[in-house]
């Protein structure tokens, strides 16, 4: 079983963007992949202005569907172990691009689980931590050297906290972590911002309610599974 850290970059941030580049290491073997591809559809301005890809980028590019490294990807993603912050957009841009993931570990709610920070997106995670990397910092294969610093870090966190020593067990509990929502303890956003869930539940329930059915109808990628389950448990749904 091998270890994988892969990120993209897309046209766009909606269930159907499309692949622009793909960078993953494997950590087991040290290969690392970082290519650029020409999407099927044009890159949004909002895409651009994350990861500073324009379309005379990639203009000479090859298409994904076809590729070698599509077949390759696929073979690799059959046996072996995902890594990605924030994993399910990454899956579900390579499912848009005909690629499945049998396994995966979502650092982001690894870390929601295991650290006790303010935030935890990926560059703020490495300044936090003092993860030391070189590389641009939003593009993909300068997010993999971080993610790969960070997901050591994890399994440090989850090796002391859980008593585990095998891989096989530290990669296990993993895995299960990812699979188990976060409840959140306070707001970090909105008129409630800083006060618990629990006051917000005791003085103001009618906002836990209106902030519930808001995010139920967002389209599934874009809703918060951490706040609908912590919501859920509050008005006991």
């Amino acid at each position: 079983m091998q270890i994988i850290v892969l990120d993209t970059e897309t046209t766009n941030l909606d269930d159907k963007a499309r692949l622009v580049q793909l960078a993953y290491k494997n950590m087991n073997t040290g290969e690392e992949v970082d290519q650029y591809f020409k999407p099927p559809v044009p890159i949004s301005f909002g895409a651009m202005a994350t990861h500073h890809i324009t379309e005379e980028m990639i203009a000479d590019k090859p298409q994904f569907d076809g590729s070698d490294q599509q077949s390759k990807i696929i073979s690799l993603l059959e046996d072996n172990i995902l890594v990605a912050h924030n994993a399910l957009f990454d899956i579900n841009i390579l499912r848009n691009e005909g690629v499945r993931t049998h396994q995966y570990i979502d650092t982001l709610r690894l870390s929601m689980h295991l650290l006790d920070t303010e935030q935890y997106k990926l560059q703020f995670l490495r300044y936090a931590l003092g993860l030391k990397v070189k590389g641009t910092a939003h593009n993909a294969l300068g997010d993999i050297a971080v993610l790969e610093l960070l997901f050591n870090h994890l399994i440090n966190e989850a090796k002391e906290k859980f008593s585990l020593s095998s891989d096989e067990e530290i990669f296990g509990k993993m895995i299960e972590l990812t699979k188990t929502p976060v409840l959140l303890k306070k707001f970090a956003f909105g008129k409630h911002a800083g006060k618990t869930f629990e006051q917000v539940n005791e003085t103001d329930q009618g906002y836990l309610k209106w902030l519930y059915e808001s995010e139920s109808k967002k389209p599934q990628l874009k809703q918060s599974e951490e706040l609908v389950y912590t919501l859920k448990k509050y008005l006991n749904l």
